[in-house]
């Protein structure tokens, strides 16, 4: 969109618009990420566009923070093209952008806590902190080298994602500049993406009504988040043309406890617990693939015996959950998976289990003890019936008010765990068994399709403008499969299928985790395409300045001028 005669350069108007949103802490869950939706809307209020057109901004309710006490905002904000789409009467195509404005915690900053949202000053105590290491990591090296050069620069949630939305909202007031300006650009900015994509979630599902009401049409989007590189960027200055799928499954174990000087008159839930880790931890046999890509395999984010006490007797519960990336796989194909992983996992549990049982037992010339009852295996689905079918309702309100009582609670494995065990309660379940379900919220995989025209038109546009960026600025932009960073992405133009939902909600625990989108929900080709820097969530996360702040928003432009001003920019 820039020309010879008229350049844009969009550095400093970045830069300035990234500093402002990282000074205002917005972590995930705090006030800060509700009130931040007034500096937004704030600095979208400066532009000239929106202070001649303020219905052109919306600001939509997600969720509570900050215990209940505040609601977090979406905020959209869309600039319309010139000409005959002035006139509001004709559906006209859109290219939206999006980005989430929610941070982690500044924990990991220790002693430098109080400089997480100010990054000169983060910069300057960093350098002194890794200047004085006397045996400084590879990695500390490479921080001290970057933010010496002055190209990087820290701060909490900079890199993720503020300037991939502070290159947002520069584009789109360079856009709303241009007098020939083709289309229209919407532009989302939400809440949450951290967590659980409340923000992103309840956008799609409130977009239907506001895109009739402002009688647009969106047919394409890129989103603006984050990439990691170690290196020179190479493969951080990318077009992700998909972003890869989570499911959290979870497995509570049920034992026999038995004192540890009988241990074969029960079985503790460790050893079939045991098992069940060793088949899934890290195996490469289940990655999930697609598009020429191969996710990472599932890994365990949490394991724990549920006793506080201490006792000479073999543990009777153990609350096992796996993050499991996915590329093509449904959810209901990696829950009979697990479910099958988990089953043959604690049958040989029991059979290897038998043997010591006889070889002790012939050791001490007994006979051999009886075998173990056979294993079972339950959804939360069938564990909820058998606590209805042995506490009839009253047992379903004493769950009931447990899923109340913690639903304050920002953590959802401690939900999850603290429900399934009262529903172990209710029912009167005794190992050996082991439950399973999911504790998180379900991110489907998502992915442009080039067999599918409107996915193949967006595509050619997209590349066009990266050989001209290329080109301009000197540099190289790759295309990659997936964005692995398990983003917005997997609801921003999507929403997952009916048969899908209805199998996370039979086997989620928390109600609220269980996504649910509008019959009439958009869909339309995604991309992303952000910044890239390195150890986002860390201590030393930085930005790569000058990608951020000059290209990007300039890639931007030259998208939407490619994509908006091809043919069939009306009616559709």
């Amino acid at each position: 969109m820039a020309t010879s005669d008229n350049p844009w350069a969009p550095f400093a108007r970045t830069a300035e618009i990234a500093d402002r949103l990282t000074r205002f802490g917005s972590v995930t869950g705090t006030a800060g990420e509700a009130d931040i939706t007034g500096l937004i809307v704030e600095i979208l209020s400066e532009i000239p566009y929106f202070r001649d057109n303020p219905d052109d901004i919306a600001v939509i309710d997600s969720h509570p923070v900050a215990g209940g006490a505040k609601m977090a905002k979406s905020v959209v904000a869309l600039v319309r093209g010139t000409g005959r789409q002035a006139s509001r009467q004709t559906k006209v195509k859109t290219l939206a952008l999006a980005g989430h404005f929610d941070v982690v915690s500044i924990e990991n900053y220790h002693d430098l806590k109080h400089l997480a949202f100010s990054p000169d000053q983060l910069r300057d105590a960093l350098i002194r902190d890794l200047s004085g290491k006397a045996t400084p990591s590879e990695a500390e090296k490479l921080a001290l080298r970057d933010f010496q050069s002055g190209d990087f620069i820290p701060g909490r949630g900079l890199l993720d994602m503020k300037s991939g939305d502070a290159a947002g909202i520069a584009f789109l007031e360079h856009f709303s500049q241009q007098s020939e300006r083709q289309g229209n650009v919407v532009l989302f900015l939400t809440p949450d993406e951290e967590r659980n994509s409340c923000g992103m979630r309840s956008l799609r599902n409130a977009l239907p009504e506001l895109t009739r009401r402002w009688n647009i049409e969106i047919v394409g989007g890129v989103n603006l988040d984050a990439s990691s590189d170690p290196a020179n960027g190479e493969i951080g200055r990318a077009i992700f043309h998909g972003s890869v799928g989570k499911l959290l499954p979870f497995a509570l174990v049920a034992g026999l406890p038995t004192h540890v000087g009988y241990p074969f008159d029960g079985i503790s839930a460790h050893a079939m617990a045991s098992e069940i880790m060793g088949a899934i931890e890290a195996n490469s046999d289940l990655c999930d693939s697609g598009a020429h890509e191969t996710a990472p395999p599932p890994v365990c984010l949490e394991a724990r015996d549920l006793r506080d006490n201490y006792e000479v007797t073999t543990p009777e519960h153990v609350w096992m959950a796996f993050n499991w990336l996915v590329m093509g796989k449904s959810c209901a194909d990696l829950m009979t998976d697990f479910t099958d992983i988990v089953t043959t996992a604690g049958n040989r549990a029991l059979e290897r289990f038998e043997q010591n049982a006889k070889s002790y037992a012939k050791a001490n010339q007994q006979d051999a003890p009886a075998p173990m009852p056979p294993l079972r295996v339950l959804t939360v689905a069938q564990l909820r019936d058998m606590a209805f079918a042995a506490g009839g309702a009253d047992a379903l309100e004493r769950i009931d008010a447990v899923s109340t009582a913690s639903a304050a609670e920002g953590n959802p494995l401690n939900r999850s765990r603290k429900l399934v065990r009262a529903m172990l309660d209710e029912a009167h379940l005794r190992g050996p068994a082991v439950v399973v379900g999911v504790a998180g919220l379900h991110y489907p995989p998502v992915h442009v399709d080039p067999a599918k025209e409107a996915d193949r038109v967006f595509l050619d546009a997209i590349d066009r403008a990266r050989s001209t960026i290329e080109a301009r600025h000197e540099t190289e932009i790759c295309h990659r499969g997936y964005f692995m960073g398990i983003s917005d992405m997997s609801f921003f133009g999507h929403a997952p299928d009916v048969g899908n939902t209805e199998i996370i909600a039979a086997n989620t625990p928390i109600a609220e985790l269980v996504d649910h989108p509008v019959e009439d929900a958009l869909r339309y080709p995604v991309v992303n395409i952000g910044p890239w820097g390195r150890e986002y969530h860390q201590r030393h996360e930085r930005l790569y300045a000058p990608y951020a702040y000059g290209v990007l928003p300039d890639f931007l432009a030259e998208i939407a001028s490619e994509f908006l001003g091809s043919a069939d920019t009306s009616d559709r």
